[in-house]
């Protein structure tokens, strides 16, 4: 059997984008992680507030939701975005640790489909939302 949270470790961890933004798996559930990525001056996108760039808050959302793809009770062995939908709410705080909950709902023969939130220290006012799909592998 498949030990989830390894894997889903291991899943998170090889891909470089995801090391070089400083992304950690903080928790894995059945379908369910929780991720963080620390606020980094070289990812700001606004200069004059200091506000991290969209692009990096969508990447967080993305490895976290391919992420709890893995961690579903299905045991997919591999997955790729098919679509990933990002609702920005706000900006993130300068400073403060952005973290993204990915939740796994649903999986057919081939396709998972995600929702997830991401937040900063205000974890009742979320950052961005997102829904998806992702494709499924299963091990033969």
């Amino acid at each position: 059997m498949i030990d989830k949270p390894e894997f889903a470790k291991v899943f998170m961890e090889a891909v470089p984008h995801n090391n070089a933004l400083g992304m950690k798996l903080i928790s894995v559930g059945d379908g369910v992680v929780e991720t963080e990525m620390p606020y980094d001056e070289r990812f700001i996108g606004d200069p004059k507030t200091g506000v991290i760039h969209g692009g990096v808050v969508y990447a967080l959302m993305d490895a976290s939701s391919g992420t709890a793809v893995i961690a579903h009770k299905s045991n997919p062995v591999s997955t790729a975005t098919i679509d990933l939908r990002i609702d920005y709410m706000r900006s993130a705080t300068p400073g403060q640790t952005i973290r993204a909950r990915a939740e796994c709902y649903h999986v057919t023969r081939t396709v998972a489909f995600i929702r997830a939130t991401a937040t900063d220290d205000d974890r009742d006012n979320p950052v961005a939302t997102a829904t998806g799909t992702f494709t499924v592998e299963h091990a033969e």
